[in-house]
């Protein structure tokens, strides 16, 4: 069983996070994975904050001689900006540190804000969006860079682009080589394939930007490379569509997730959203004629190339406030300001990647095991080999 989890706070010292469940034998490359940490740091819209970081990874445990050994796996995420904070946030309370606290008692709507200081019984929101920020997921993608290279020793990729920011969209299907190319660019406007689509989608943010505003848009994440037969239909939570769901949706500002084309296929006819399927005698394999399905039926992978979008609204912290409360008058107010972002599908899309890479590594392990990689690649190999021969 592959899990994770993720701690720390968005100004504290140090993101942590553990991946337990790998086999032993998976190659590392740390400099692949810092890169990953980096593409979540790019793109067109994003704030100070990335002005005062450059994540890298130090992985102490799990990992010796660039290869897993088959225990947990920890690293962390060291944060420049807790210098900043070391007053206003310390470990032990101490004489004059309330003097320094950094009080947020005006929540912001949309934001994890006033529900979380209700949950928790703050009276004020500090603790909250210190946790709730989307500094967290730097942690995730650390992690589902991992995944991506345990998931890459049997040929499987998994990449991202945006396809949506506001109202400017693009109008075609992304070619995977287009895909690839994006992936390896050292410049990241927006993260859109074409040229003039990106060109449309800087205008709204540079529109966000003039007003004061924030934006959301869509992103896509693919898997090429996967085999029919991981997720089971047989109970509700081995759906592998709903674990990507809902890996998808835990990312904060993302209200949902697609499967294929879901969306369009709603108000379509069942005639004409379904994928026919026809056998190739040649090389005697089952095919069908489009991917409406993104890959997944009755919640398993059907060989195709996985496609999972992911809704992401405009983040809650404008420079524009909107109405608000504070906490201590119960005054109206406007909302709170902290140094934020305009748009960060882009990166918002990275972080997809990750979660998609977990959530697949998760099923490969399910399904193939092995407490070494030598023995989950004969497991996968002979699964191959059984498909072939169906």
């Amino acid at each position: 069983m592959l899990r994770f989890e993720t701690a720390g706070e968005s100004h504290g010292q140090c993101l942590v996070a553990t991946l337990t469940g790998l086999p032993a034998g998976v190659p590392v490359d740390l400099p692949r994975l810092n890169r990953e940490l980096w593409r979540r740091q790019r793109g067109f819209g994003r704030g100070g904050r990335m002005k005062i970081e450059t994540d890298t990874a130090e992985i102490v445990s799990g990992v010796r001689h660039s290869e897993t050994i088959g225990a947990p796996i920890a690293l962390l995420i060291r944060n420049s900006d807790w210098a900043n904070w070391t007053d206003a946030l310390p470990i032990e309370n101490r004489p004059g540190s309330e003097d320094h606290k950094k009080k947020v008692v005006r929540p912001r709507p949309g934001h994890a804000d006033l529900a979380g200081c209700l949950k928790y019984n703050f009276p004020e929101a500090r603790y909250i969006l210190e946790r709730a920020s989307a500094r967290e997921t730097t942690a995730r993608v650390a992690l589902g860079a991992l995944a991506k290279q345990y998931l890459a020793c049997f040929g499987i990729e998994v990449l991202s682009h945006v396809i949506q920011v506001g109202t400017a969209r693009l109008e075609r299907i992304a070619a995977w080589e287009e895909i690839v190319e994006l992936s390896r660019r050292d410049e990241i406007l927006l993260a859109c394939v074409d040229a003039a689509a990106e060109a449309r989608m800087k205008a709204v943010v540079d529109e966000a930007y003039r007003t004061g505003d924030t934006v959301g848009g869509i992103f896509e994440v693919r898997a090429k490379g996967l085999p029919p037969g991981l997720g089971s239909h047989i109970a509700w939570d081995t759906r592998l569509d709903g674990q990507l769901a809902q890996a998808i949706v835990s990312i904060q500002a993302v209200k949902g997730a697609i499967i294929g084309d879901a969306d369009e296929a709603a108000w379509n006819w069942g005639s004409r959203v379904q994928d026919e399927i026809s056998y190739n005698r040649e090389k005697r394999t089952f095919e069908r004629g489009a991917n409406k399905a993104g890959g997944l039926e009755g919640g398993i992978t059907n060989g195709q190339e996985l496609v999972v979008k992911g809704l992401l609204k405009p983040i809650s912290t404008l420079r524009r406030p909107l109405a608000s409360v504070d906490l201590e008058t119960r005054e109206p107010s406007p909302a709170a300001y902290e140094r934020s972002d305009v748009a960060v599908v882009p990166a918002a899309g990275v972080v997809g990647e990750a979660m998609v890479a977990l959530v697949l590594a998760r099923a490969m392990v399910d399904k193939f095991g092995g407490d070494s990689l030598t023995e989950a690649r004969r497991n996968f190999d002979g699964y191959i080999k059984q498909i072939r021969d169906y």
